[in-house]
C-alpha cells in the first residue's frame, strides 16, 4: 500500500503509527497550499525571506534549496519547503502575472476563457458566413492611446475586401476592393445590378464612369435652316451616364434627354458659312450665341439646371438666313 494519496500526495496515517498528529498535520498543510492555489511567482532561486504560506513555481536550472526541483511547486511551511509535482488539469492563479493558468502535464499555460470559437454572436446569431454578428444601436471601435485602424484583408487581387451597405438585407452601396486592387464605390437600386460610381487606381488616377457626360452632334453634311426653326441632335458620339435621344424635332434630329437632375455645363459649337444667330433653348429659356460670320466657328458655354429624363429636353434654335454645319454640343455635370 502506498503511503500517500495518488493525486495530492497526502500522507496516510499508517496502522500502529506513532505521532499520528504529525502525519495528519502535514496532510493539512498540503491541502492548505493546494486549495485555491495561488502561485506568488515563477523563480529559479528561492527568495531570501519568503513569507509563510507562499507558493512558487520552480523554473529551469534552480539553485540553492530548489536544486533538482525544476517544474515542481515549492510551498513555504513552518520555515521549510514542501515540494509537489503539479498534474494535468491543475489550475493556479499566478499573482505576478495577474492571470489564471492551467497545467497541461508538462508546463503551465494561460487559461483562455473564450478560446477561438468558430462563431461569436452578440445579441444575435452568427453563422458560417457571418462568423461575428452584432445586433446593436451602434458599434464602437476606439483607440488605445493613439490611432486606430480597421483592417479588411483579402487573399488575392481577384477577391473582395469591402464594406457593404444594405436596406432590408439587399445591397445598395459597396466601397472597397471589389474584385480588383482598385478602390471603388459601387451602387445598386435593386441589390443585383451594380454600377461603379468611382474607382481609383493604385497610381491615383480617378475614374467616374457614371458621371453624366455626352458629346451630341447634328450629324455630317450641310444644313440650311429656315429662320426661327428648331433642330435637335442625331448622334451621341460619347455617352456616359445615361443620356438619350428623345422625340424628334421639327427641324431635324431629336431632343436630348438628360439622365439626372442637376446643373450642366453646356458647350455648344456651330460652324457657320454665312451670318446668322444661334440660340440654345429649353422650355422657354434660350441663350443667344450671337452672329456667326462667314466660315467661322463660334463656341459658347451655358450653365443650366436641367431635369432628368422625365422632361426638360434640350434643342437648338437657329435664326436668320444662312447655312450651318457640324452642330455639336457637349454636356457634363458641373
Amino acid at each position: 500500500m502506498s503511503e500517500t494519496t495518488v493525486n495530492l500526495e497526502l500522507p496516510y496515517i499508517l496502522p500502529s503509527q506513532a505521532q499520528k498528529h504529525v502525519t495528519h498535520n502535514e496532510a493539512l498543510q498540503r491541502l492548505d497550499a493546494l486549495t485555491q492555489l495561488t502561485i506568488t511567482a515563477s523563480l529559479s532561486t528561492p527568495p531570501s525571506d519568503p513569507q509563510e504560506g507562499t507558493c512558487f513555481n520552480v523554473t529551469a536550472s534552480p539553485t540553492a534549496a530548489w536544486v533538482g526541483k525544476s517544474g515542481k511547486l515549492a510551498f513555504r511551511q513552518d520555515g521549510d519547503w514542501i515540494f509537489m509535482t503539479p498534474k494535468e488539469g491543475w489550475r493556479g492563479w499566478f499573482a505576478a502575472e495577474d492571470r489564471l493558468k492551467i497545467h497541461d502535464g508538462s508546463v503551465w499555460s494561460p487559461f483562455d476563457a473564450i478560446g477561438t470559437p468558430a462563431f461569436v454572436g452578440i445579441n444575435t446569431t452568427a453563422d458560417s458566413t457571418n462568423r461575428l454578428a452584432v445586433a446593436a444601436a451602434a458599434t464602437l471601435l476606439t483607440h488605445d492611446g493613439s490611432g486606430h485602424q480597421v483592417k479588411v484583408n483579402k487573399a488575392a487581387a481577384g477577391d473582395t475586401a469591402s464594406l457593404l451597405f444594405q436596406t432590408g438585407w439587399s445591397g445598395r452601396a459597396e466601397m472597397g476592393l471589389a474584385g480588383s486592387d482598385e478602390f471603388a464605390i459601387k451602387v445598386s437600386s435593386d441589390g443585383s445590378t451594380w454600377k461603379s460610381a468611382l474607382s481609383i487606381t493604385g497610381q491615383g488616377q480617378v475614374r467616374m464612369p457614371q458621371r453624366p457626360l455626352v458629346s451630341a452632334t447634328r450629324g455630317g453634311g450641310v444644313l440650311t435652316p429656315a429662320s426661327g426653326s428648331q433642330t435637335g441632335f442625331a448622334t451621341l458620339s460619347v455617352n456616359q451616364g445615361g443620356f438619350a435621344l428623345g422625340i424628334a424635332v421639327a427641324g431635324g434630329g431629336n431632343r436630348l434627354v438628360v439622365p439626372v437632375t442637376g446643373p450642366y455645363l453646356i458647350c455648344l459649337g456651330v460652324r457657320s458659312q454665312s451670318c446668322g444667330r444661334v440660340f440654345c433653348q429649353r422650355q422657354g429659356q434660350r441663350h443667344d450665341g450671337g452672329c456667326q460670320h462667314q466660315r467661322q466657328r463660334r463656341d459658347f458655354h451655358i450653365l443650366w439646371q436641367l431635369r432628368d429624363r422625365r422632361g426638360d429636353p434640350l434643342r437648338q434654335r437657329l435664326a436668320g438666313a444662312g447655312t450651318h454645319r457640324n452642330h455639336a454640343a457637349r454636356f457634363r455635370v458641373r
